[in-house]
């Protein structure tokens, strides 16, 4: 499988494993699926429930429309880079920055999926076949291109990602909250070790986590040590703690300190 290097605020790279295309394939086929079940039940619903006309009301429009078109950017904003088939199968979108993704990031590959927004012509005029047959073939093609700009470039980056900076990685295990910068310290008696961390940003936070993270998992510890070492440089303090336990500390001692202001 191809790695990926991935700099960080601290001049040290992080290697992530790319997403092999056939998760990203899996992914893909599992929002679309999710997105053709949406979009046959909310027609049932509007025409034979609510008794809607979908070709006509701008209601009806609006219901089908915007769930669609913005599924992937709402999902990946609010899932930390995943869709529901990507948490599914293991993969993530992450910038090549080596911060969290923004949301201009998440916006332009959003935008350029403009080549799977033929399907979103079905509610258009339902009872014509050739302006199915059209979103088909305008969600055929632009699969195919998606996957050929997969299969060749370095990274396996799809257009929107090249054009965005971002890269789509594989993980072991689904994101959750402690895969982020926040950790939540609600100990009333919490003691504060470090309290220069809150000169960090949530990008250097952010990287700490990411390493420490993979120092747990692989059981190498060489990146933490570096970065551990850059960190006491950066603050300007001296710890004989673990490099890893020193790191998930100022992990800590951030988000308490950024709890409190």
């Amino acid at each position: 499988m191809s790695t990926i290097q991935i700099a960080t605020p601290f001049n040290i790279d992080i290697e992530f494993e790319s997403a092999p295309f056939h998760k990203r394939l899996l992914a893909y086929i599992i929002d679309f699926t999710l997105l053709i079940i949406y979009f046959i039940g909310i027609v049932y619903f509007l025409r034979d429930v609510m008794v809607i006309s979908v070709s006509e009301g701008g209601f009806a429009i609006l219901a089908i429309l915007v769930p669609l078109m913005f599924y992937s950017f709402i999902t990946e904003l609010l899932l930390n880079g995943q869709s529901v088939g990507k948490m599914i199968v293991g993969i993530r979108v992450i910038s090549l920055d080596g911060g969290e993704v923004t949301l201009g990031q998440y916006a332009i590959r959003w935008f350029i999926r403009f080549y799977e927004w033929g399907f979103f012509l079905f509610f258009i005029i339902l009872r014509n076949p050739t302006t199915i047959r059209y979103a088909f073939l305008t969600l055929t093609m632009g699969g195919v291109i998606c996957m050929i700009l997969i299969a060749v470039t370095k990274r396996n980056q799809r257009l929107g990602d090249i054009l965005a900076g971002t890269v789509v990685i594989n993980i072991r295990s689904r994101i959750s909250v402690h895969d982020t910068v926040f950790m939540n310290v609600s100990q009333p008696d919490y003691k504060i070790l470090f309290p220069d961390a809150i000169r960090l940003s949530d990008r250097d936070i952010n990287t700490i986590k990411t390493v420490t993270l993979q120092a747990r998992r692989h059981h190498n510890y060489d990146m933490s040590n570096r970065v551990a070492d850059k960190v006491k440089t950066v603050l300007n303090v001296n710890s004989e703690m673990h490099a890893v336990d020193f790191l998930e500390k100022i992990i800590a001692d951030y988000n308490y300190l950024a709890t409190k202001e």
